[in-house]
């Protein structure tokens, strides 16, 4: 049977439920943190509990031997938040729920000495093993992906050579617009099912000599691990400078140089990889400034050459002058 608006008058008729109810708006507290509130024995803060419980006032978890008991007024319907915005307002006001209050800062301070020594104690001996329980709890990329927020969400990115949308697919939940380009029709195809619910990507066929991309279209753009296969990299960058805005930016990911011959009869490949001097020298010669690049640190996992980033921007108009 549904909770009526009189039940949930009745559960916080008693001013002892209201003040447990004020304690628990937002925060977590376990029945001991409760008693030694509001200076009341284990049997009688339980019962109250209960019926708040029964009621839908409050929730639980558990945490290991512990249960903490909260109320969270995003799971209230509407009529019982306005009730207990009313009930608030009154108790709040009381002497004893300021009394509380106070009982409540030095209860939690207790708590987070506690939690802060366990956790020094948990540090001092794990600093050797951290990395790996880390990645087995939150997965090896997780850090890199949430990094993909500082983008600005009004850019417009290209992604150059798109292939299957594997790239697109990680910049567009971060960015206005993703343009992806490639030239294969089959590459599209797949990457047009993976994107399909991704309306700010746009698919363009064409080559990335040749971009389909108005001058100063773009904010940033990516190549990854396109560079390889085309026969004039100073052309290639030269054309990317001309889509991207006065101050956008260029980012390319690439092979460093590397003697698996095979790639070129199995894959197409054009170079064997570039090296950073050979890399600004065209950034530079094709209009950008700041051009940079590093060495990836390499995946022990991957069985392909190590790879590397370039960065420059195109010059500003300020710049040009």
């Amino acid at each position: 049977m549904s909770t009526t608006i009189l039940d949930r008058i009745s559960a916080l008729a008693d001013p002892t439920r209201s003040r447990i109810l004020l304690l628990l708006d937002g925060r977590e507290l376990t029945v001991g943190e409760l008693c030694a509130v509001l200076q009341l024995p284990q049997s009688t803060v339980s019962r109250h509990l209960k019926i708040l419980s029964d009621e839908g006032w409050v929730v639980a978890r558990g945490e290991g031997t512990s249960r903490f008991y909260s109320m969270v007024q995003s799971r209230l319907d509407p009529s019982a938040k306005r009730l207990w915005h009313v009930v608030r307002e009154q108790v709040g006001a009381s002497a004893g729920a300021a009394q509380d209050m106070r009982r409540l800062e030095s209860v939690l301070a207790q708590r987070a000495a506690t939690r802060r020594s366990r956790s020094q104690v948990f540090f001092s001996t794990a600093h050797e093993s951290w990395d790996e329980m880390r990645a087995e709890m939150i997965g090896r990329r997780t850090d890199l992906l949430a990094l993909l927020d500082l983008l600005d969400e009004r850019w417009v990115i290209g992604d150059l050579g798109c292939g299957t949308g594997h790239v697109s697919e990680l910049l567009a939940p971060c960015v206005g617009r993703v343009i992806a380009v490639d030239e294969s029709g089959p590459m599209l195809s797949a990457a047009r099912e993976r994107l399909k619910k991704r309306s700010n990507v746009e698919l363009r066929a064409g080559t990335v000599e040749d971009l389909p991309i108005e001058n100063g279209e773009l904010d940033v753009a990516l190549l990854f691990l396109v560079a390889h296969f085309i026969a004039d990299p100073p052309a290639l960058m030269r054309e990317v400078q001309r889509v991207l805005k006065p101050g956008g930016k260029l980012l390319l990911v690439d092979f460093m140089i590397h003697e698996r011959s095979d790639y070129a009869i199995q894959l197409g490949h054009v170079w064997q990889g570039f090296d950073d001097a050979q890399i600004i020298d065209w950034l530079e010669g094709a209009g950008f400034t700041g051009a940079r690049c590093r060495a990836l640190p390499a995946d022990p996992a991957a069985k392909g050459p190590s790879l590397f980033a370039a960065t420059a921007r195109k010059k500003t108009r300020k710049a040009d002058r």
